[in-house]
């Protein structure tokens, strides 16, 4: 190999290490017990809420762990680079994106920090942030949801740093 081949041959994707995390946090926001049992609305607004919020509490996991910063940098990455693609799929144009994905990224911040207050104070507060942000059936009711995303917080507040970066998301 080439002084030049070595010098301009890109490294590994530094994201790469944290595919198996964002891949269990999208399969864990597509479990169908959010839809059928708990109230979610099955369309594209509830679906990206059950992204949000799952991917909030993986964020909120790795907030409590030292040295992670980079780690939560990289998995926000990971969303942006899926989201893009969803909305570029999906038939939004390029001089558009932009400003869909400065929304999108808004609701995961806004999320992040509503959840960041709630957890602590319990199912009451959870309540409250699923009924503000979350797209739920008709009549839907945010206690259960709220109840389950405390559940999962715990399950993942519990998991081994090392588990959760492999993608083993327990419920």
């Amino acid at each position: 190999m080439s002084f030049l081949d070595r010098l301009f041959r890109p490294g590994p994707d530094p994201r790469d290490a944290l595919r198996p995390l964002w891949h269990a946090t999208v399969v864990a926001a597509r479990d169908p017990l959010w839809y059928r049992e708990l109230g979610v609305a099955d369309t594209i607004e509830g679906r990206f809420d059950m992204i949000t919020l799952t991917l909030a509490l993986v964020l909120l996991r790795l907030e409590r762990e030292p040295g992670q910063a980079e780690a939560s940098a990289r998995l926000i990455e990971l969303f942006v680079e899926d989201m893009d693609a969803q909305l570029r799929q999906s038939g939004v144009g390029d001089l558009v994106v932009g400003k869909h994905m400065g929304k999108l990224m808004a609701t995961l911040g806004g999320r992040l920090g509503a959840l960041r207050e709630a957890l602590p104070a319990g199912e009451t507060a959870v309540a409250e942030v699923v009924a503000r942000n979350v797209s739920l059936v008709e009549a839907g009711d945010p206690a259960p949801l709220a109840a389950a995303l405390l559940k999962l917080h715990a399950s993942w507040s519990r998991t081994p740093i090392a588990a959760l970066m492999a993608g083993r998301l327990e419920p």
